[in-house]
């Protein structure tokens, strides 16, 4: 029965999207994904895809996949770049990754707007300014 599944809860993985400068010397945001666990994570997989409302009409992005195969324990790996113009819509980003045989996932979503200046914090490990969902 469903109710007998135990789903495993995911705890110190974070989704934070960053502002920072691209190579060229411009202001660019990109998504990192953060293992903040004293263990590693594998055969880590991320779906991203964008939905919602902008100017009275439906929108939905692409949906991308990135497999990050292992993560070390502490660290980030950069996802993908994100536009500004998509920040008027709901970013979700769907993390799954085994840790000790065991497979866990976890949905994170910016909701449409959230990505401003007002929520941004110094993100743990990367030391930039940014939005984290953990």
């Amino acid at each position: 029965m469903k109710k007998d599944i135990v789903l495993p809860l995911v705890e110190e993985v974070a989704v934070a999207v960053v502002k920072e400068q691209d190579e060229n010397g411009q202001e660019a945001w990109s998504v990192y994904l953060l293992n903040l666990k004293n263990e590693p994570i594998e055969g880590v997989l991320v779906t991203s895809s964008g939905y919602g409302e902008l100017e009275g009409e439906k929108r939905q992005t692409s949906t991308l996949r990135h497999f990050l195969d292992t993560m070390p324990a502490k660290s980030f790996s950069k996802i993908e770049p994100i536009m500004e113009n998509v920040f008027g819509l709901n970013n979700q980003y769907w993390v799954s990754f085994y840790q000790n045989k065991i497979l866990y996932d976890k949905k994170y979503v910016f909701l449409a707007e959230s990505i401003t200046p007002g929520n941004m914090i110094t993100i743990p490990l990367i030391q930039k300014k940014g939005v984290m969902i953990k």
